[in-house]
């Protein structure tokens, strides 16, 4: 099989490039290398120090010789995503290629408009690079839970049937993005949809919860790890706290923590796209799949954290902070997720057992976190005029650590 990964650089991008490697397929991977820039920007770097490209590519050139090849460049150019997808003919494409913080999408107007121009207009691209070049090519596109918000009912599998004044139909579950990331993953949703229907091309649409963990299979060796971020921007809210407790950072819980959430570790977010690679859908078909594994409120994950942390000799604790974000903070949380399961996915390590080995791999790269200690706490708001006094107490209980 021959698999197009749009955005290998990155967190999925590479473990999933060094899955499906050692399967034998041929990759191709392409990045922007966005995900670097933008890190560096907001002040902070990955946890876990990660080659360059080009020495990632010589590593795994030794391995797999003609089987991988790398391409730097950029969706939103339609020259370029025209190029790749007419020359490989991939058998399947796996876009992962777009700004993926809420937070950072939410910073001020450049920072909102950079968002939704890269990951819509980069999509787009991709859809028409594949109708006219390649149509037989899968389309694998990772979406976001956070596409549905927090409605108050139990959330299907992309569609639900609805009865209206007598009628019936099935519909697509109604969209409630919480950021203007969560709603250029909408623009995408119906952008494929409507691509599928006019053209006769094939996707799978990943509504994925949130993932965390340093490691999978593949990842076994300093020199293919993949990256690993802590602050409060890009850093996913389990990888954020186990980097806090390594430095003894108290763990900023927003609010009253009660909000419930779908979580995935890294190595099941490998092993589901993987799987939907596998098992394409019909022609003309648009599949939506749920991905996760397990729901937590925010407020039980800081406690395994603190838990594990204080048996590992760290001294873990827990700050309540304002909530800088819109969002219901206690809400009913129920999601679909039996597709997956339907074809074979497997839980492989407990959200425990996950939390042992982050810390474990954190704290052997704990000078790292905290030479960008100042990047945990950005103090990034989803409106104006609210205090940030709770925040700021924190970042100066952060400043304080490297004398401690």
């Amino acid at each position: 099989m021959k698999i197009l990964i749009c955005g290998m650089d990155g967190y999925i991008g590479w473990p999933l490039a060094l899955h499906r490697l050692k399967l034998g397929d041929e990759v191709i991977g392409i990045d922007n290398f966005s995900r670097r820039k933008n890190v560096d920007e907001i002040g902070s770097w990955s946890a876990t120090p990660i080659l360059s490209m080009e020495k990632r590519m010589s590593n795994l050139k030794q391995e797999y010789s003609d089987k991988i090849n790398f391409f730097a460049g950029d969706l939103t150019n339609p020259d370029f995503a025209n190029d790749i997808v007419r020359k490989f003919q991939p058998t399947a494409i796996v876009h992962l290629a777009e700004q993926p913080s809420a937070p950072y999408s939410m910073i001020d107007q450049k920072h909102t408009v950079y968002t939704q121009h890269n990951n819509v207009i980069g999509t787009l691209n991709l859809l028409f690079a594949i109708k006219n070049h390649s149509p037989k090519s899968y389309l694998v596109k990772l979406g976001t839970l956070g596409e549905y918000g927090t409605p108050g009912i139990d959330i299907p599998e992309g569609f639900f049937e609805i009865e209206f004044r007598g009628k019936k139909a099935t519909l697509p579950f109604p969209k409630q993005a919480g950021s203007w990331y969560h709603l250029s993953k909408v623009h995408d949703t119906n952008n494929i949809t409507l691509a599928c229907k006019l053209w006769g091309l094939c996707s799978t649409d990943i509504m994925q919860g949130v993932v965390y963990g340093t490691r999978t299979n593949e990842i076994k060796e300093d020199k293919n790890l993949t990256r690993f971020d802590f602050d409060e921007v890009f850093g996913t809210v389990i990888n954020r706290f186990c980097a806090q407790a390594v430095i003894g950072c108290p763990l900023t819980l927003y609010g009253i923590g009660k909000q419930t959430r779908g979580f995935l570790a890294l190595v099941d977010s490998i092993q589901c796209i993987s799987l939907l690679i596998d098992n394409p859908p019909e022609k003309s078909e648009y599949r939506v799949v749920n991905q996760f594994d397990e729901r937590y409120q925010i407020i039980e994950l800081a406690e395994k954290v603190k838990k594990i942390g204080n048996k590992k000799g760290l001294d873990v604790q827990v700050d309540k902070v304002q909530n800088p974000r819109v969002e219901s903070e206690e809400h009913y949380y129920k999601v679909d997720h039996q597709k997956l399961l339907d074809l074979g996915f497997k839980h492989t390590r407990s959200l425990d057992d996950e939390i042992e080995i982050m810390l474990e791999d954190l704290m052997s790269n704990k000078d790292r976190i905290l030479e960008k200690k100042d990047s945990i706490i950005k103090g990034v708001t989803w409106r104006e005029g609210l205090s940030k006094k709770n925040l700021q107490e924190v970042q100066e209980k952060i400043t304080r650590l490297r004398d401690s």
